[in-house]
């Protein structure tokens, strides 16, 4: 019986590994076409059974995870021959940079979900705050494979890739400050203007936590800065 049980899990998890393979370019295009619709689609599915949701997509923290570990595997595969860097001790293991990655592109929709729950006076709860942070996941994941490709190519040493990879983080931005401005105009009924301030500046907080924890590793780890 345990072998039986035990082939049974294999077949589950072969069938979800490869269903990803449909579901994750699918759950990309649509949130690139349309992320509004998205988003409320990630409101609407935490309403099902659990059984029941996100039967057409991939969930949205699964959605951000397999796209941060597409990034990474990106990186591996030209960082060392074309972009040599010296990670610190604590981020020299692929696991835990992938790790410290997931964190950090985490803080986003973290706090994208906390300003619209508190913008709205609502309780601040797992349970309330579960719903806005789901939605905002799926919009983050292109963000950040832009993002991070980008950023990857500017560390090269070819002017095109260099021109290529500022390209790629203006249109991250761009991008990704119009989603976010849409979201709250609909969600808070804020001007453009209104929205736009409280985008970017949710965006630079964001930012500069993840910086803050990027150099408390480098320095906590007495590795000096690259």
């Amino acid at each position: 019986m345990d072998f039986m049980r035990l082939l049974k899990s294999i077949e589950e998890l072969l069938y979800e590994l490869v269903s990803w393979l449909l579901f994750y370019p699918l759950t990309m295009w649509r949130t690139l076409r349309q992320p509004q619709a998205m988003m409320h689609y990630a409101d609407m599915e935490l309403t099902d059974d659990v059984s029941e949701q996100y039967t057409e997509t991939l969930s949205p923290p699964l959605f951000l995870l397999i796209t941060l570990m597409l990034a990474h595997g990106v990186e591996l595969s030209l960082v060392n021959q074309t972009t040599p860097w010296a990670p610190p001790p604590l981020l020299a293991n692929d696991s835990n940079l992938l790790m410290f990655r997931a964190v950090a592109f985490s803080i986003l929709p973290l706090l994208m979900a906390v300003k619209l729950l508190r913008h709205k006076g609502a309780r601040l709860t797992r349970d309330t705050l579960r719903a806005p942070f789901y939605s905002q996941c799926y919009v983050t994941a292109p963000f950040a494979l832009v993002l991070s490709v980008g950023m990857l190519l500017t560390r090269t040493e070819s002017h095109t890739a260099l021109v290529a990879g500022l390209a790629c983080v203006l249109a991250a931005f761009v991008w990704y400050v119009i989603v976010e401005t849409r979201w709250f105009k609909t969600d808070l009924g804020l001007s453009t203007t209104g929205a736009v301030l409280r985008v970017i500046w949710t965006l630079l907080q964001a930012l500069l936590a993840i910086l803050l924890a990027g150099a408390a590793i480098v320095y906590g780890t007495g590795s000096p800065p690259a």
